[in-house]
């Protein structure tokens, strides 16, 4: 990495021990209280994720799924762990087809998969965890009860989301409101939030343990509500949900190794994207920098690489229990010439209608202990604040995962009962000689995959740190409306002038968004400087994005 740092806003933390990244600056400290109290990056992944459950519910929650990467530094090894949620035992297409729907709703208690986030840290903390849940959780039950100050990213999502419940559920959104927006009015910048309900539930897990939201007490509150909304998730749904743990997939990119989560997590999208831009002569280094990549050519191929990636995953990438995902085939170098021999250099492609609906709503975050071990973890909601349906005894709000599912008979993803949809969110690290060099990963829907391989592309190609990769510009493709072709390019207008200008010549419609904004995605990193915290004279550099209100904590 070059030691002279483009002029960007974006803070390089560097330490000795360890690190945690997050978009919210109170669950950094959170998980940071955590590696210094002993704990492990799992348990300060776990604390960090408490902590945004509460400060971000717009993002991600007790109700939502999750995907990790864990790099056990002692057994060097690295396990995919699945805490995606399936569909309830009685989804059934045949009769939503029948009753008149061609599609699943995008909100309301039919787009709510099984909640996967919670097993998923109960599955990490017995194999990596050390410090107790009561000390894990703490942190998290204090924002909770004690309250947390309103920012504006969080009123501004309360806002949108209270317009968009109004017909989308049987009570109108009302158990949602009792929750999020309970004075019946905006809230105030810097006005305390409290969530006990949440608190209490949190407290329960400290107590009985992460299970419980699935088998014991907080099973039975969770299906009573869930069934009182009109869902079709029973409490046997809840206990029969297990985690899966499987091997992360990978590629190289110029040399380093790229690993992430495999099917039904659109990591494979990300890969397949790295693999079509290798074929190409990148920039030099010197291309790299505060006004993003100083070639339109580059920019071009990213986009329409994109394109392509996504019309595989469209076309095959589902829960691979259910329907065979050809992951060979999709990272297979011969494959990845072809994609690339489709590219025109400069002239934007119309490429077929997406099949999955665009939006998000969603967290990363990463972890790195005294010992050398990482965790690479997304988890999320989708849309938002998830379908809108809320236990108001528990304070669980609950995701709408489910509306990604397919009615159509031939689609790979069709709904069916215990299968889990094809989901977004993709985790990533980054290998150099063996050895772990990066943790990263972003949210931003759709825009993850494209938003990961800008970032690998300035750390490889342009030799940039891991802070001034993060706060480059950068661009994303997307359908303008749900199911329909992603063409459209979101894109920061840091760009210089005769980039943004040449990528039209090309054909691409741009829509600038305003400079570091978090439409264009919150991505955040830790490196592992020579060796990480394991090694005699290695440590952590880590960065959260500027887009956000995340700060790196290390120490």
């Amino acid at each position: 990495m070059t030691p002279n740092r483009p002029l960007v806003p974006a803070s390089l933390a560097r330490g000795r021990h360890g690190g945690v990244v997050a978009p919210h600056h109170l669950a950094t400290a959170t998980g940071l209280d955590i590696l210094r109290s002993g704990g492990t990056a799992v348990d300060a992944a776990i604390a960090t994720n408490a902590a945004l459950a509460v400060v971000m519910p717009q993002a991600c929650g007790l109700g939502g799924d999750a995907f990790w990467l864990i790099w056990d530094a002692g057994s060097r090894t690295e396990t995919a762990l699945n805490g995606s949620g399936r569909a309830p035992a009685d989804a059934n297409p045949v009769r939503l087809r029948r009753a008149g729907l061609d599609r699943l709703p995008f909100r309301g208690p039919m787009s709510v998969t099984i909640p996967g986030a919670v097993r998923s840290w109960g599955d990490a903390h017995r194999r990596h965890g050390r410090l107790g849940r009561d000390r894990i959780l703490a942190s998290a039950i204090e924002l909770a009860r004690d309250g947390f100050p309103a920012d504006e990213a969080f009123i501004g999502s309360v806002e949108r989301t209270a317009t968009a419940l109004g017909g989308a559920l049987p009570d109108e959104g009302r158990a949602w409101a009792s929750q999020f927006r309970p004075h019946g009015r905006p809230w105030r910048p810097g006005e305390i939030v409290r969530r006990p309900a949440l608190g209490a539930t949190l407290e329960r897990l400290a107590d009985a343990g992460f299970d419980d939201f699935y088998e014991g007490e907080l099973a039975a509150k969770l299906a009573r509500g869930l069934k009182g909304a009109g869902s079709l998730i029973t409490a046997g749904d809840l206990a029969d949900h297990l985690c899966t743990l499987a091997d992360p997939i990978a590629t190289t990119y110029r040399g380093v190794e790229v690993t992430t989560h495999p099917p039904n997590s659109s990591g494979i999208v990300a890969l397949e994207l790295l693999n079509v831009l290798e074929c190409f002569e990148p920039p030099p280094a010197s291309a790299f920098g505060p006004e993003g990549v100083a070639d339109p050519g580059w920019v071009h191929l990213g986009i329409e690489a994109a394109k392509l990636a996504f019309a595989d995953r469209d076309a095959a990438v589902t829960d691979p229990v259910f329907h065979d995902v050809p992951v060979e085939h999709l990272l297979d170098r011969t494959y990845a010439a072809e994609l690339a021999g489709r590219i025109h250099p400069s002239l934007a492609a119309l490429p077929p209608a997406s099949t999955a609906p665009r939006g998000g709503g969603t967290i990363y975050l990463a972890s790195v202990d005294a010992e050398g071990n990482a965790v690479s973890l997304i988890q999320s909601n989708y849309m938002g604040f998830g379908s809108g349906v809320v236990d108001a005894e528990t304070g669980v709000h609950f995701q709408n995962r489910g509306s990604y599912f397919s009615l159509e008979p031939d689609h790979p993803n069709l709904l069916a009962p215990g299968k889990r949809t094809l989901h977004t969110l993709l985790p990533g690290m980054l290998f150099r000689d063996g050895e772990p060099w990066v943790v990263v990963g972003s949210m931003g829907g759709d825009a993850q995959p494209q938003i990961f391989a800008q970032v690998v592309s300035a750390l490889v190609d342009g030799a940039l740190d891991v802070a001034s990769a993060i706060a480059s510009p950068r661009w994303f493709v997307e359908p303008a409306d749900h199911f329909a072709p992603p063409v459209e390019v979101t894109i920061e207008p840091r760009f210089a002038p005769e980039t943004l200008a040449a990528l039209e010549s090309f054909g691409h419609p741009l829509h600038p968004a305003a400079p570091f904004d978090s439409a264009v995605g919150h991505c955040h990193a830790i490196e592992l400087a020579a060796g990480g915290p394991g090694a005699d004279e290695g440590g952590v550099a880590a960065a959260t994005d500027p887009r956000s209100a995340g700060l790196p904590a290390v120490w």
